[in-house]
């Protein structure tokens, strides 16, 4: 009996570590994931206007700052490797973004980064810009991490401000939604994986007791994503509407 007991909970143990180790993947690549249909979405229209090419700078400073703030606090690998990935993902949208922009536009007008134009910041013509821009923010973060290391102050301000940029997540494309009067070129596919995807982290990030910042974040988040999709509603009854 005590053997079958033993085996039992053997098998328990190893059920929660599968998952748990599938939980993990999860978090890893599935905040890349709702960017497959809008990456598919911009390919197929060959137009980009309706995605917020903000939402990149946000995640990419956000990501940015949070692997500074995992060198100066160790928590779960998992989420260190997670912004690893998104960084790539942001990276791989502004490139599709830029592709179609240059392919689509009139006027033989570039704006550069160094034209150090601030009506233009983010909005620049060629995707080298944004790597020089980012590659500049990482230095500028490496020196001042390494002179503050120390100091546990620093530290959770760099997490505190990682966590506040994610959570402003959607608020760019909120605003660009808003702007348009419109959510058409926006995939709802996208926000909906937001959506389900800020649910799963903020129970997961309870669960691991990570820092509180993060848990914080991704309520934030959903509320945002909340906005969003009642948007949909809003603008597509709207349309209905006029042409009508």
């Amino acid at each position: 009996m005590d053997g079958e007991e033993l085996l039992q909970g053997g098998d328990t143990e190893a059920s929660w570590s599968l998952l748990s180790w599938m939980a993990s993947l999860l978090m890893v690549f599935g905040g890349a994931l709702p960017y497959v249909p809008q990456y598919q979405d911009i390919q197929r229209s060959n137009h980009s206007e309706g995605f917020s090419t903000r939402v990149c700078l946000v995640l990419l400073i956000a990501n940015i700052l949070r692997i500074f703030f995992w060198i100066g606090k160790q928590f779960e690998l998992t989420l260190l490797l997670q912004s690893v990935v998104m960084i790539l993902t942001m990276f791989a949208m502004l490139h599709l973004c830029c592709t179609v922009q240059n392919t689509n536009r009139v006027s033989t007008k570039q704006h550069r980064l160094s034209d150090l134009d601030v009506r233009y910041f983010w909005k620049w013509s060629m995707f080298e810009d944004y790597l020089l821009f980012c590659f500049g923010f990482t230095v500028l973060c490496a020196v001042v991490t390494l002179l503050l290391l120390d100091s546990a102050m620093f530290v959770e301000t760099l997490g505190s401000l990682a966590v506040m940029f994610e959570a402003m997540l959607g608020f760019p494309q909120l605003l660009q939604n808003f702007h348009n009067c419109s959510t058409k070129g926006m995939s709802v596919k996208m926000v909906m994986l937001w959506t389900a995807g800020d649910v799963f982290k903020t129970l997961y990030f309870v669960m691991n007791e990570s820092p509180a910042q993060f848990w914080v974040c991704s309520s934030v988040q959903i509320l945002i994503d909340v906005a969003i999709l009642l948007q949909v509603i809003f603008y597509s009854q709207d349309t209905r509407v006029k042409l009508g």
